[in-house]
C-alpha cells in the first residue's frame, strides 16, 4: 500500500508542477484589480484567463497526468485513458444526466435582473416573465460538484490501472484490431461506467454527512473551528473541503462568514473567525515546511526539489493556494499530511480565541491580506504575521524532525528508479545475446518465475532448479552461481547486470527476438575478423620477427579506504559470493564510520536505486565496487543518501555516500564492506 500511495505521490507531480505559475497569475490579477478600485481591465483579464484555464481544470490535468505516472512504460495510450474515464465520469454524473437517471424533472424560478445561468439550468418564457428552471437534484451534483481533485486523481489511477492490465491483451483474430494499447480506452470507459454509477449513490450520503457534520461543530466555538480546520486539510486530496467550506463561508447554514466579511456586514469580532487561522499557515507554515523538504533532500535531487518547493512556497505565501506543496508530500508521505492538518486545526482555534479577525476572497495569503487590511470587519491583522512567524519555525523543525526520524520520501527524497536500458537507446545486442543464453542455461523463460537484480547479480525464483546449467552460464558472462536455498538463485554478472536483466525480460515478453539479433551481431562479428586478419598478414608481411607472448604482470592497485575503520583480506567476508573472489578481487572494510568518499579519481558508473552500492571506472579504466554491508538491498534505500549520479566525476576523498551504519546493524545485517576488482582477474588491491 505505501508503494502504491508513493507511486502516486509522484505521478501527483507531473500536474502540481504546473500549479504555482497559474496561482501567481490569479493573485498577480487579483492584486492589481484591488488596487484599482476592483476594476478589472484588459491585464487582469489576460492574466485570470490564463491563470484559470490551469486552475479551473485541475481534474483533468490529475486525470492525465497521474494515469501517466502511474502506467508501466507509457506510451501515451495511459493518458488518452485517463482522459476518457474523466469524460465518462463527469458527463454520467452531470446534473442534466442525473436528473435522467434518477427520473427527476426541473424546478423553475424566476430570473432576477443580474442572475447567471450556469451549467445544466434553462432560461424560459413563463407567464410573460424569464424563468430559470434548474434539474431538480441533489445539490452534491451542483454544477462543477464532480471536476475535483479527487475525481481526477481516481480517473487517473483507473486509466493506469486498465493500461497495465490490457495494454498487451491478444483478442480473436476477428477482432484482432482492437488487441492491445487499442483495447485500453475501451476497457477505462467500462470500468468508468460502472464507478460512476456507484459513485451516483454514494456521493450524496459523503456531501450530506459533511454538511450536517459542519452544522453541529458551530456551536462547539474555538473546538468547533479548530476540528474545522482540521477536517479542511484532511479532505483536501479528495476535493471534498469545498462542501464543507460551503457550510461556513456562505448562506448553507446561516454563517455565510465570507459574504459577510467582503460586503463589511458582518459583526466585528466575529466575522471572519472560520478564514483567519489560513493565513498564518499558508502564509509562513507551509513554506517552513518547504524549507525542511529541501533542507532534507538528497544533495543529487537538491535541484529537482529547489524548483518543485520554491515555485510552491511562493504561491503559498502570496496567494494562498496551497496544493503544489501539499500534493507534493501528502501522498509521499501521509504521516506529515496528517500533522499539517493538525496544525492548521491549531492555528483556527487560536485565531478564534485571540482578537484578530481576516477574510478573503481568493484565499488566505499575502495579497487577500494587503487587500483586505482596511475591511471594516478587519481585527488587528499585525496579530496574523506574529503567528506566522512562529508558525514558520514550528513547520520547519517539526516536519525536519519527523522527515529525518522516520526517513520520509518527501520530494527530493524518493528512491532512486532504476535505469531503464530504453531510455539509452535501448539494450544493446550484446546484452540481448547474453540474456538469451542466460534464459537458456535456466531452463527457459518458463522456469524462471520472478526475476530481480541488485548492484552485480541477478536474483531469481526458479521454479525447478535442477535445469539450471551453472557451466553454460560461466560460458555466457557470469562470474558465478549461487544457490542459497530452495528455488532462490543468484547469477553474478557484474556492474552492468541492470542491462542484462532489462534484456531478459525484454526477451522473456516477446518484444525483442534474440535470433534476429544474433544474427546481426554474427555478421557484424564475421566483418570484424575478416578485417582483424587482414590486419595482421599486413603486419606479418611487414614484419618477419617471431612474437614471443609473455603474460602480463598482475597489476597492484592502490585505492583509499572509502570508510573509516579497519581492513581485512576479503577472504575473511562472510559471504561466499565476495570471499571465493567470485566477484573478482579486493579487500574490505569493517567501517567505524558512515562517511563514503571515492577511493581514488574516478566517475562514477552506477548508483544502485537503494543506494548500498556503488560502481566507478578509474582513469585507467579498472572498474571498482564499494559494497555498503552484507546483504543490505533488503534495506531498500533505509539508511543510505547517495551523494552522487551516474556519470558523475569524483575525486579521492570526495564524499559519495553516507550510511547509517545503527540502521544496518539493527536490521541484523554485517555492515563489512567489500571493495572489488570488477573488471581484472588478476589485479591485486592495497587500501591504504
Amino acid at each position: 500500500m505505501m508503494k502504491f500511495l508513493q507511486n502516486l505521490g509522484k505521478s501527483i507531480m507531473l500536474p502540481v508542477a504546473v500549479l504555482p505559475v497559474a496561482a501567481i497569475l490569479v493573485g498577480i490579477a487579483n492584486w492589481i484589480i484591488g488596487i484599482n478600485d476592483d476594476k478589472p481591465n484588459v491585464v487582469t483579464s489576460f492574466l485570470q484567463t490564463a491563470g484559470l484555464a490551469v486552475l479551473s481544470n485541475m481534474a483533468l490535468l490529475f486525470a492525465v497526468g497521474v494515469s501517466i505516472g502511474m502506467a508501466r512504460k507509457s506510451d501515451g495510450t495511459s493518458a488518452l485513458a485517463g482522459l476518457v474515464s474523466w469524460l465518462v465520469v463527469t458527463s454520467l454524473l452531470a446534473p442534466t444526466s442525473v436528473m435522467t437517471l434518477l427520473g427527476r424533472g426541473y424546478t423553475t424560478s424566476i430570473a432576477e435582473e443580474g442572475a447567471t445561468i450556469t451549467e445544466g439550468q434553462k432560461l424560459i418564457m413563463e407567464n410573460g416573465h424569464l424563468a430559470i428552471q434548474t434539474p431538480d437534484v441533489n445539490e452534491a451534483f451542483a454544477p462543477g460538484a464532480f471536476q475535483n481533485a479527487f475525481i481526477g486523481i481516481l480517473c487517473g489511477i483507473i486509466g493506469a490501472l486498465c493500461y497495465n492490465r490490457f495494454k498487451d491483451v491478444k483478442l480473436p483474430d476477428a477482432l484482432s484490431f482492437f488487441s492491445g494499447r487499442r483495447s485500453v480506452a475501451i476497457v477505462t470507459a467500462g470500468v468508468s461506467l460502472i464507478v460512476a454509477l456507484i459513485l451516483l449513490f454514494i456521493w450524496p450520503l459523503v456531501y450530506s454527512g459533511l454538511v450536517w457534520f459542519g452544522e453541529h461543530i458551530v456551536d462547539l466555538g474555538a473546538v468547533g473551528t479548530g476540528l474545522y480546520g482540521f477536517f479542511n486539510r484532511l479532505l483536501i486530496p479528495f476535493g471534498l473541503h469545498h462542501a464543507l467550506n460551503s457550510v461556513f463561508w456562505f448562506d448553507v447554514a446561516g454563517i455565510n462568514d465570507l459574504n459577510n466579511f467582503l460586503s463589511g456586514e458582518g459583526t466585528f469580532g466575529v466575522t471572519g473567525q472560520y478564514m483567519t487561522g489560513f493565513f498564518p499557515i499558508m502564509m509562513f507554515g507551509l513554506p517552513g515546511a518547504a524549507l525542511a523538504m529541501y533542507t532534507t533532500a538528497k544533495t543529487t535531487r537538491k535541484k529537482i526539489a529547489y524548483g518543485i518547493l520554491l515555485s510552491g512556497a511562493v504561491s503559498s505565501f502570496f496567494v494562498g493556494v496551497t496544493e503544489p506543496l501539499e500534493f507534493a508530500f501528502m501522498f509521499l508521505a501521509p504521516f506529515l499530511f496528517v500533522i499539517h492538518a493538525v496544525f492548521m486545526g491549531i492555528s483556527m482555534a487560536i485565531c478564534q480565541l485571540l482578537p484578530v479577525r481576516m477574510g478573503f476572497g481568493f484565499s488566505g495569503g499575502f495579497v487577500d491580506l494587503v487587500l483586505n487590511w482596511k475591511n471594516p470587519m478587519a481585527e488587528n491583522p499585525w496579530i496574523i504575521i506574529v503567528l506566522g512567524i512562529g508558525w514558520f519555525f514550528v513547520y520547519f523543525l517539526v516536519f525536519r524532525w519527523v522527515i529525518l526520524k522516520f526517513q520520509l520520501k518527501t520530494p527530493g527524497r524518493e528512491d532512486d528508479e532504476p535505469v531503464d536500458a530504453d531510455d539509452e537507446g535501448g539494450v544493446s545486442a550484446g546484452f540481448i545475446g547474453t540474456a538469451a543464453k542466460f534464459i537458456d542455461a535456466l531452463g527457459g523463460k518458463a522456469n524462471i518465475l520472478e526475476l530481480d537484480n541488485c548492484a552485480t547479480r541477478l536474483r531469481m525464483e526458479i521454479d525447478d532448479t535442477g535445469k539450471v546449467d551453472d557451466s553454460a552460464l560461466k560460458r555466457a558472462g557470469a562470474a558465478g552461481t549461487m544457490k542459497p536455498g530452495g528455488h532462490s538463485v543468484q547469477v553474478i554478472y557484474g556492474l552492468n547486470v541492470q542491462f542484462v536483466k532489462d534484456a531478459m525480460e525484454k526477451i522473456m515478453s516477446g518484444e525483442v527476438d534474440p535470433t534476429a539479433v544474433e544474427a546481426a551481431v554474427d555478421a557484424v562479428d564475421e566483418a570484424e575478423a575478416a578485417v582483424a586478419e587482414a590486419e595482421a598478414e599486413e603486419g606479418a608481411a611487414h614484419d618477419g620477427s617471431t612474437a614471443v607472448l609473455t603474460k602480463p604482470a598482475a597489476k597492484v592497485i592502490t585505492l583509499q579506504r572509502p570508510l573509516q575503520g579497519y581492513a581485512v583480506d576479503l577472504s575473511e567476508v562472510p559471504d561466499k559470493t565476495f570471499s571465493s573472489g567470485m566477484m573478482g578481487p579486493g579487500a574490505a572494510v569493517v567501517p567505524t564510520s558512515g562517511e563514503v568518499v571515492a577511493p581514488a579519481d574516478a566517475t562514477v558508473v552506477t548508483v544502485f536505486p537503494t543506494g548500498h552500492a556503488i560502481g566507478l571506472r578509474l582513469e585507467d579504466g579498472t572498474e571498482v565496487l564499494i559494497h555498503v554491508g552484507l546483504d543490505t538491498v533488503k534495506l531498500k534505500g533505509d539508511g543510505f543518501e547517495p551523494l552522487v549520479k551516474a556519470g558523475d566525476t569524483v575525486s579521492a576523498g570526495q564524499p559519495i555516500l553516507n550510511v547509517d551504519l545503527a540502521k544496518i546493524q539493527a536490521a541484523g545485517f554485517a555492515t563489512v564492506t567489500p571493495v572489488v576488482v570488477m573488471n581484472d582477474k588478476s589485479a591485486t588491491v592495497e587500501l591504504t
